[in-house]
């Protein structure tokens, strides 16, 4: 982490952890998500984030919540973030979530967040990762259902299943490849507890999250 790995379109870019410093990228960041991105990705739209989401976002611990982003070299602007978000310190299970502005999509980057992210877990100890679901995506469902993913719990007040999938040893795995495919097509929403955390990127009101 920290070098200048190249994606599929050659295109360069430095993934390193997030401090409270990178505040304004990761709101210039998340500008450049349309709309339509951030429904997918934040159940509901958005035009900022306000000084409080940015704090939460940016001022990371590295163990219950650990976010890489992913600079463009050429510009040095912000085009990605991957994150986990655990339950306890030694909850061996963290719930999961990767964005890219639009214009980066398509590119291998939200794999290559993805992997950095997997080496993080693992050195943290995490071996599982959750993720919620619409229960009305039957496509998505039979997906997660093919890969072995296990249903944990589902809401019937929201229409939502939370999944887990287990961590591989190494790199990204099929199911893992198979679940950030449904979550760069917005079909997987986000984290529960990133969620919680941003209750004003939501359209319904959702308690908010003790932060350990």
């Amino acid at each position: 982490m920290g070098g200048m790995p190249l994606l599929r379109d050659g295109s360069e870019v430095t993934i390193r952890e997030l401090t409270p410093q990178d505040a304004p990228a990761l709101a210039e960041a998340f500008e450049q998500l349309s709309r339509e991105s951030r429904d997918m990705r934040f159940l509901g739209a958005k035009v900022r984030l306000t000084s409080h989401d940015l704090e939460y976002l940016t001022d990371v611990d590295g163990h219950i919540h650990e976010a890489l982003g992913a600079v463009d070299v050429a510009t040095g602007r912000g085009v990605g973030v991957a994150r986990f978000v655990r339950p306890s310190a030694h909850a061996p299970v963290a719930e999961v979530a990767v964005t890219v502005v639009d214009d980066w999509q398509r590119r291998g980057l939200g794999t290559l967040l993805l992997e950095e992210l997997n080496e993080r877990a693992r050195a943290e100890g995490i071996e599982r990762y959750t993720a919620l679901v619409s229960g009305e995506n039957k496509a998505v469902v039979a997906l997660l259902h093919r890969i072995g993913a296990r249903v944990l719990s589902a809401d019937a007040s929201a229409g939502t299943v939370e999944y887990e999938v287990k961590l591989p040893a190494a790199g990204l795995g099929p199911s893992l490849r198979a679940a950030l495919r449904a979550a760069a097509s917005g079909q997987i929403t986000v984290p529960r507890r990133v969620g919680d955390a941003l209750t004003s990127l939501l359209d319904r009101h959702v308690p908010p999250s003790t932060r350990s």
